[in-house]
């Protein structure tokens, strides 16, 4: 329970707060819940690209139609969630500046990927790195600004880690490596970051409606 000391000098003012807060409260639980389902969807989504991406299209040595259309569903979709998260966000006095960065980024890298895995797997194992650290960042600092909503420490450390690997595709993808099993697994350990932070905001919604 957190508690606010507020100065007013006026009663209508006190009043108007004192009816507004249990508004504020409805808004709040409500996108916790929005999260919640958000987290849950990326999951599921997550776990099937993965499983498709492992048993079709990771170990191709050169481009297919298939890793190419993989390739540019994953970032389209990421920012599709994004989207939908700046739209149930009820605080419309808090920055959405990251949030629209990793909308853009993640629609010219599906661009970029199109693009680049139909020429050469190793320039998109590199554009999938420079996306990684790019998207990394935002997510971070979203996780970072989410933290009161709660389940976000899972989402703190998907975003750094990240960067960091996307540091790896990257220098993978400059030394000419094909293989894209990397970004598989990386979608996979999203997909486990994911379901952790829809289990612990599930377990604080219980706690605040018990």
């Amino acid at each position: 329970m957190v508690y606010e000391v507020v100065y007013l000098y006026d009663v209508d003012e006190l009043v108007t707060l004192l009816v507004s807060l249990p508004t504020h409260r409805k808004l709040a639980m409500s996108y916790s819940h929005k999260l919640r389902d958000l987290y849950f969807i990326r999951f599921a989504f997550a776990i099937v690209w993965v499983g498709v991406m492992f048993a079709s299209a990771a170990a191709a040595a050169e481009p297919t139609a298939l890793l190419t259309v993989l390739l540019v569903i994953y970032p389209a979709f990421d920012a599709g969630a994004v989207l939908w998260q700046l739209r149930a966000d009820p605080n419309a006095d808090r920055s959405t500046t990251s949030q629209w960065i990793s909308v853009v980024v993640s629609v010219l890298v599906a661009i970029a990927l199109g693009i680049s895995s139909s020429i050469a797997l190793p320039a998109a194992l590199a554009v999938w790195g420079i996306w990684a650290i790019v998207a990394g960042i935002p997510q971070l600092v979203t996780a970072i600004r989410n933290r009161k909503a709660g389940g976000q420490v899972a989402q703190m450390l998907s975003g750094g880690i990240s960067v960091f690997a996307g540091a790896g595709f990257l220098v993978q993808g400059i030394q000419g490596k094909t293989m894209m099993t990397g970004p598989a697994g990386y979608a996979m350990l999203g997909a486990i970051f994911f379901l952790i932070s829809a289990i612990r905001l599930s377990i604080k919604l219980r706690k605040v409606t018990a």
